[in-house]
């Protein structure tokens, strides 16, 4: 065994990792990367088919941004956010509030799907994203999105309502079934996964939760299997949509309306790479604005291009848009970014908000209106540097370009797999791709999780030379924006192959 491994054995603790299993085997040490390939210390090569968990966006050592990072380091590498400000982080914060009013259109909008026609109109106003609060990682971005919005609900409703009853109640949250927003106290209090948060349910805060609109396994979707996305041929009446007004209308009558509602937009991630019908993200922030609500969109893994370019209502024109949020017309009042943040190198994360919620933390000394909240590398110089350039990279009519065939690339290659019995569903978003394995797709019969489907696939994917990681049963495909065509066919060949030999 190489003595790196060795090392990683004796030494590393993983992350989201059963430790039993990964001693039992010599680990892939990563040695290099250059574009979408990877090296290992053994010199074998790899495609990185989900950008080094679904951040490194442009691929590895891309020439700008080592350059951006390399003058940075000639002036400062990281000072202190209390007390001081610096030049990269606040150009990264105009340009983070420049690129989030991007591609907002009239809120008048037609949703358009076979057998379904929605047409609505939003009674809200959208608010301008104007401040930006950096921070560290994907879960500190929603913890303090979170701790806003308890404190600005809180201090908006005192002067209504009476302390005693808001002693009593507190304000509450409502995300998914099934979400994920990360793994501090306040991120997994949101989160709605057994598996990752059911161990920790002593330490956590109580939220709500309502169906995620999961087509492929939708209880109300009454269509029968096909060899096609679910959303592209189910058949229901949007009861989802109907539970979150339910929900919404029985917490109203409860004399203590949820303070935010909180989603992934236009598809979950962690929870198994759960794509969204269209229009179901535009119908629910509606709702959710009516009851007073505030929107907290976790766009971690959403942002910075990952979900393609936005159509307009009239479908005539497109927008480019980094974010997933624009797709429906919804501008949320706090919109939570990292992973890709700064193009994959640097940990680095922001929650963009309104004028509005930072009013409410404005008063004098004395008065202690103060958002009590920090961290060391707040505005970390090297961390803005390299976010600076991969938005630059970005906003090039050459990435938007690149971006836009990749997706159709992806689409087109996809659809090989649908010929594999255990493929049960294949979901695309943009250059997000899940592709879920069954015991037989007549039935959508699942795997258990013990019978590790998921983990088997990617391994015989490693041994033919291209990395991912499963989330369950489903195979997740995230290629970086550099990924050329033939790279694309080889991912996807790969997981062909892996999937064949696994069940065979």
């Amino acid at each position: 065994m190489n003595k790196l491994a060795q090392l990683d054995h004796a030494h590393v603790w993983h992350p989201f990792t059963q430790m039993r299993d990964w001693l039992r085997h010599e680990p892939i040490v990563i040695a290099e990367g250059q574009g979408a390939v990877l090296r290992d210390v053994k010199g074998k090569e790899y495609l990185d088919a989900n950008s080094s968990i679904w951040t490194n966006l442009h691929g590895h050592r891309h020439p700008k941004i080592n350059a951006a990072i390399s003058r940075q380091l000639k002036k400062i590498a990281h000072s202190s956010a209390l007390g001081f400000a610096n030049e990269p982080a606040s150009l990264l914060a105009a340009r983070l509030v420049e690129a989030a009013g991007a591609g907002i259109y009239d809120l008048r909008f037609a949703i358009c799907e076979p057998k379904v026609k929605v047409t609505r109109k939003s009674k809200i106003k959208n608010r301008k994203l104007e401040k930006v609060f950096f921070s560290d990682d994907g879960s500190t971005a929603l913890e303090v999105a979170l701790k806003l919005a308890y404190e600005f609900s809180r201090r908006a409703r005192s002067a209504a309502c009476p302390s005693a009853l808001m002693r009593k109640f507190p304000p509450r949250f409502l995300s998914l079934d099934g979400a994920y927003h990360g793994d501090t106290i306040g991120a997994v209090s949101l989160g709605h996964v057994d598996l990752f948060h059911q161990a920790y349910g002593g330490m956590l805060f109580k939220t709500d939760k309502v169906m995620s609109p999961y087509c492929y396994r939708c209880p109300f979707n009454k269509a029968k299997p096909e060899r096609a996305d679910a959303r592209e041929y189910r058949k229901c009446h949007w009861e989802c949509v109907g539970l979150v007004e339910k929900k919404f209308s029985a917490q109203q009558k409860k004399e203590n309306p949820f303070a935010a509602f909180v989603f992934e937009p236009l598809i979950q991630g962690a929870a198994g790479m759960i794509p969204q019908p269209a229009g179901w993200l535009a119908q629910t922030a509606e709702i959710a604005r009516n009851y007073g609500a505030l929107l907290i969109a976790d766009e971690v893994m959403t942002g910075f291009g990952r979900t393609g370019a936005a159509k307009a209502a009239s479908g005539k024109r497109q927008a480019e848009t980094l974010f997933a949020c624009p797709h429906e017309n919804v501008q949320p009042d706090f919109l939570c970014v990292a992973k890709g943040l700064t193009g994959g190198y640097l940990p680095m994360a922001a929650t963009l908000t309104t004028q509005k919620v930072f009013d409410a933390f404005l008063g004098e000394y004395e008065e202690f209106k103060t958002f009590f909240h920090g961290h060391s590398f707040t505005g970390n110089q090297l961390g803005a540097a390299a976010a600076l350039a991969s938005l630059e990279i970005l906003q090039t009519e050459k990435s938007v370009r690149q971006r836009a065939l990749l997706q159709k690339n992806l689409r087109d290659e996809l659809q090989s797999l649908w010929s594999l019995p255990n493929v049960g569903d294949i979901r695309q978003v943009g250059l997000v791709a899940g592709v879920e394995l069954v015991k037989n797709w007549r039935t959508r019969e699942p795997f258990a999780l013990r019978e590790r489907a998921g983990i088997r696939v990617c391994e015989a994917m490693a041994q033919r030379g291209v990395l991912t990681r499963p989330v369950g049963n489903v195979i997740v495909l995230l290629p970086p924006y550099c990924t050329t065509a033939a790279q694309l066919r080889k991912m996807v060949s790969a997981l062909h192959a892996a999937v064949a030999a696994v069940f065979e």
